[in-house]
């Protein structure tokens, strides 16, 4: 084998394990086209915290649990970890940003910040999404950002809930570029991992439209646009079936108040060419503890992450 011909063959080889582990994109699965799904939360009265909710979110202090994590990446599965935090904190509803001090015209959110950390071989992959939830719970999210590390390069993904939704997405592959997209609103998979937490009887069921989690939508390469599918809540499971992407996400949750959520499981095909098949995402609950994390940043305070058993 000549030199020229070795080198050409490391280099697309390296290309395709960057480029995608999906179906090309004009392969892909896509949603039945059901008009009549409602795409848009139910309007209904602002959510009154009891006395419960506001000594349990309200007492400064942010709460953070820690998954063991088997993640699907390239066909093949990979240890990790997840961390889920929750924390409530004052935002400002035009500028959409964490207000710096309280103000009656702020809006009061439950923030979840969504992390991942697996290796794929020799190289990391770092993920995290935020979602910024009015703890109203009658309206969609302010905000939703995402961004995916990896050797090969980072993505990064926001959108803003203004008179539609507006989306800004960066990334360094060619085909996707620097991109703008407007859309009606609709139901955000993001938005219902908060609201699950303020009340899971709220959660919406039966055939819907719902624009899939951003880190699936970056990991898969589709469409961000609403897809056809139906929900179920049931004890202590809220499960959605997205019919044309193939894709189930089950999570599992305390069924009494705070409804901390002790597991997840998410199946869909992943992998490219020969390597690609159905393979199914688990997330089981490790530890959870309240911490005002933002004030732990010395290095005695590396204790904390042995208690939530993350290296």
């Amino acid at each position: 084998m000549n030199k020229r011909y070795l080198v050409l063959l490391v280099f697309f080889g390296i290309f395709m394990s960057c480029r995608d582990n999906t179906i090309p994109k004009d392969q892909a699965l896509q949603s039945e086209p059901i008009s009549e799904a409602p795409q848009t939360l139910t309007k209904s009265p602002a959510f009154e915290p009891s006395q419960e909710f506001k000594d349990y979110w309200y007492a400064g202090e942010a709460e953070i649990s820690s998954y063991q994590l088997k993640q699907a990446r390239y066909g093949e599965m990979r240890d990790g970890n997840a961390v889920l935090v929750f924390v409530t904190e004052d935002f400002l509803p035009q500028k959409q940003v964490k207000a710096d001090r309280y103000d009656k015209a702020n809006t009061s959110l439950l923030k979840l910040n969504f992390t991942k950390n697996f290796n794929t071989g020799v190289y990391p992959y770092s993920i995290m999404q935020s979602t910024f939830y009015p703890v109203s719970n009658n309206q969609h999210a302010l905000k939703v950002s995402c961004s995916v590390q990896e050797w090969c390069g980072h993505v990064y993904s926001q959108l803003n809930n203004r008179g539609k939704f507006e989306m800004t997405s960066y990334s360094y592959f060619e085909s996707e570029g620097d991109e703008e997209v407007t859309l009606d609103k609709a139901i955000l998979e993001n938005e219902l991992w908060t609201k699950l937490r303020i009340d899971p009887k709220s959660l919406p069921t039966g055939e819907l439209k719902i624009i899939p989690s951003m880190e699936y939508i970056r990991l898969k390469h589709i469409e961000t646009k609403p897809y056809f599918a139906k929900a179920i809540n049931k004890d202590g499971q809220y499960i959605i079936y997205y019919n044309g992407l193939d894709r189930k996400l089950t999570i599992n949750y305390n069924p009494e108040f705070p409804y901390d959520i002790t597991s997840w499981e998410e199946t869909y095909k992943d992998g490219y060419g020969a390597r690609s098949k159905m393979l199914t995402t688990k997330a089981t609950k490790l530890k959870t503890i309240k911490s005002a994390y933002w004030s732990k940043n010395s290095n005695a305070d590396e204790n904390l992450r042995k208690t939530l058993q993350l290296k």
